[in-house]
């Protein structure tokens, strides 16, 4: 079995992997190191949880010369605050044993305080692409020196709305660089962005795009409604002793918010609740409880938990199917059965969520298996706003259509400008009408 020491990696880096307790490589780094060593551009396609982030660290850091210059050397561009903490972390943790100035910068930090830690000089740049054109603007930051690009979970980057930011800083970036992009699935617009921007990349992929993790088991319940399912969890949370580290997706703020409300009573101690609208120290603070073990549920939306490395989870819960990819199932999945240990996914599915079951499992070829619902558990009529029928007032009219004149507008010529009011003889007629009318309009 291959060691980290036959990666030719230097001592320093050897005695930090030996501190976390790392011996050998995960396959995406083992393969990954020489071409990143060698100077290429790469594209590594892994499932998440297979140790992307060393993959791309590991090699950088390996070629990382000391510096006292201030400027940026190697750009790592994230889609969350959250992932950007994580990847300055990883750093610290890697460069235990040499100088490695790392900085993260995002929205939401205040500005003043990273603009003062860029300009006190850094070799690595953590960023979320939104603060990174913030400090560009402000003068504190310059690209000239930056050799190596890292692009890493670009698809969640693109679902964010961040693709005009991605493309500008794509753009002012220094031609002569090595890019570098690390991603659990490729789409069409990250593969046309790898096309316009990419020399000639290696592709480095271990599995088939969206082929799930073969250590979890998967298992499904057909629920009706959403207070089916929260009775449901709730009924899970009480009586499975195994749910002892439980990450819930939904599929917005304010079911999060719901389920939270609904369970606060008996479970208030033993839930975390992450999503945009948290500040960043509740957040922060519902990830490391929920990471120590304080917090055994983690309630969070896809764009959020995109790209947390978080460690042990017993079970994935969709409490909210993906809406738009199967794929968006894979990458959910994946925080379970880490470290060759068995992990389970549950999802809550409505008949809504039937044709993405068929899409996810015609995706993955395989069946999810349905359980039924234990008797105990209340199958709710109630129904949300959402879930309730849209009925339409038989008693309101349509509008009327507008009808947009198509073709080009053109000022009409003074000829064509006149009023057809027929011939001689009508127009005298309308003339004497006209006259008697008035003779006979009384004042």
């Amino acid at each position: 079995m291959t060691t980290f020491k036959d990666l030719n990696l230097t001592k320093q880096l050897i005695n930090a992997l030996s501190d976390i307790g790392f011996e050998n490589p995960t396959p995406i780094q083992e393969k990954a190191f020489p071409v990143i060593m060698s100077g290429k551009d790469a594209v590594g396609i892994a499932q998440t949880g297979t140790g992307k982030t060393f993959a791309y660290l590991l090699p950088i850091l390996r070629q990382l010369t000391y510096s006292e210059q201030r400027q940026p050397r190697v750009l790592i561009l994230v889609p969350t605050r959250e992932l950007v903490v994580q990847v300055v972390d990883e750093v610290a943790k890697l460069s235990k044993y040499m100088h490695a100035r790392c900085v993260g910068v995002y929205g939401g930090g205040n500005i003043n305080i990273q603009k003062q830690k860029v300009y006190d000089g850094v070799d690595i740049l953590v960023a979320t692409p939104g603060r990174l054109i913030d400090l560009t603007l402000s003068r504190t930051l310059q690209f000239s020196s930056i050799q190596k690009l890292v692009i890493d979970e670009v698809d969640e980057m693109l679902n964010l709305g961040f693709r005009s930011q991605l493309i500008k800083i794509l753009d002012i970036l220094p031609q002569k660089r090595q890019n570098l992009m690390f991603s659990a699935t490729l789409n069409e617009d990250v593969e046309m962005m790898i096309e316009n921007y990419f020399y000639k990349p290696e592709y480095i992929e271990l599995i088939s795009r969206g082929t799930p993790l073969e250590k979890i088991i998967q298992q499904a319940y057909h629920v009706p409604n959403f207070y089916t399912k929260v009775n449901l969890l709730e009924h899970l949370l009480k009586h499975e002793k195994s749910f002892s580290k439980v990450l819930v997706f939904v599929k917005n703020k304010k079911i999060a918010d719901d389920i939270f409300k609904a369970l606060e009573t008996e479970f208030s101690q033993e839930i975390g609740v992450i999503h945009s609208n948290k500040s960043q120290p509740q957040r922060f603070s519902a990830v490391k409880k929920f990471d120590e073990g304080t917090h055994r549920l983690l309630i969070a939306t896809d764009i959020i938990a995109r790209g947390l490395d978080l460690k042990d989870v017993t079970h994935v819960l969709n409490f909210d199917m993906p809406s738009k990819e199967a794929s968006a199932y894979i990458h959910r999945i994946g925080r379970t059965g880490r470290a060759d240990k068995t992990g389970i996914a549950l999802s809550f599915i409505t008949k809504l969520n039937l044709p993405m079951q068929k899409e996810i499992e015609t995706l993955m070829k395989k069946k999810i298996e349905l359980l039924k619902i234990p008797e105990a558990v209340e199958i709710s009529e109630n129904l949300t706003q959402d879930e309730k029928p849209v009925t339409r007032d038989k008693s309101l009219k349509k509008a009327p259509k507008h009808i947009t004149p198509s073709g080009a507008f053109h000022e009409k010529k003074d000829k064509n400008k006149k009023v057809n009011l027929g011939g001689k003889r009508r127009q005298e007629n309308l003339r004497r009408i006209a006259e008697k009318n008035v003779r006979n309009k009384p004042f």
